[in-house]
């Protein structure tokens, strides 16, 4: 990989990790003629197409997201064509219906899905650990112990 971050930037390290896999996934979506869709929009298309129309909040329980992402998400969606929304029995709730245009694009969706799917088990079989398993690690460890936690615990001096 050229042009990595540093080592110790991890954030800035993991970022670029999500922008290279993102990045050449979209260019997939493109060479297809889907200059529009980003990988972002597949967990939560496939949550509608399983699940059928959904609140915002609901789907974002489903994809793992927080409500605020989920809605940023919906609103690309909604401006690709790929999704309307419909007010719910809440005036505050919206719920999240497919449109046609997504449903005529579920085969190549569905087909790039399955290839990225073998794709990350190829690269995974290339690293020590799957990625996947390594970020669920991570996600636990500081669920059990915030990296802010860490942070001052190392050392750093409190505000005067």
């Amino acid at each position: 990989m050229t042009n990595a971050p540093d080592r110790e930037a991890l954030g800035t390290l993991l970022r670029h990790v999500l922008e290279t896999l993102d990045g050449d996934v979209a260019a997939v979506y493109a060479e297809r003629g889907l200059a529009d869709y980003r990988p972002r929009f597949s967990p939560p298309l496939r949550v509608l197409v399983a699940d059928g129309p959904l609140p915002i909040r609901d789907l974002a329980r489903r994809i793992g997201v927080t409500h605020s992402a989920a809605s940023q998400t919906v609103a690309q969606m909604a401006r690709a064509g790929l999704v309307h929304l419909v007010p719910g029995t809440d005036a505050r709730q919206r719920v999240v219906h497919l449109t046609d245009r997504a449903r005529e694009l579920l085969p190549v969706i569905e087909a790039e899905w399955a290839a990225t799917t073998a794709a990350m088990r190829e690269l995974d079989a290339e690293l020590p650990v799957p990625l996947a398993d390594l970020l669920h690690e991570v996600l636990a460890a500081v669920g059990r112990r915030s990296i802010r936690q860490r942070i001052a615990d190392a050392g750093l001096p409190p505000l005067a």
